[in-house]
């Protein structure tokens, strides 16, 4: 089980191998990527910061709920930080466990979680050239942490 806060761009192949297990008969991914429309405002790119040491706490958290809640194999879930583009992977999580059901359900845990929980902020770049910092964390401990 690992989380973590990344710079650099994400590799989800690379990622995806970090789950191979003979013991697992499902595997699933869920891939974040940077879009061009929010709330009907036309997005040029988008900035995520993170509190990192408390983001690694609360993502480790997430994933230990996720592995006694669901009985996985492995979890993974990384989160980018600094300027990215469109269509740029801004979050992936994977799973694997022994069943299906398990595994779509912890992947749909771990992201809905991260969302809500993780010291994240994300800072979009509109066309009119206004930039507005949206979908902080909402829920956990850290909700009213600051940069």
């Amino acid at each position: 089980m690992s989380f973590r806060i990344s710079p650099d761009p994400l590799d989800s192949a690379a990622l995806s191998r970090t789950l191979a297990d003979e013991r697992a008969g499902a595997c699933v991914t869920f891939e974040g990527w940077v879009r061009n429309r929010n709330e009907g405002q036309p997005v040029l790119s988008l900035e995520y910061e993170a509190y990192a040491v408390l983001a690694d706490k609360e993502g480790a958290r997430i994933l230990a709920e996720a592995r006694e809640k669901f009985s996985l194999l492995a979890a993974v879930c990384v989160h980018r930080v600094g300027h990215l583009q469109l269509g740029e992977l801004a979050v992936w999580v994977g799973v694997t466990a022994e069943h299906r059901g398990a595994a779509f359900d912890a992947c749909r845990y771990i992201i809905d979680e991260t969302k809500a929980r993780v010291p994240v902020w994300k800072k979009e770049h509109y066309a009119s050239g206004a930039t507005a910092w949206i979908n902080c964390a909402t829920r956990g401990d850290f909700a009213d942490a600051k940069r």
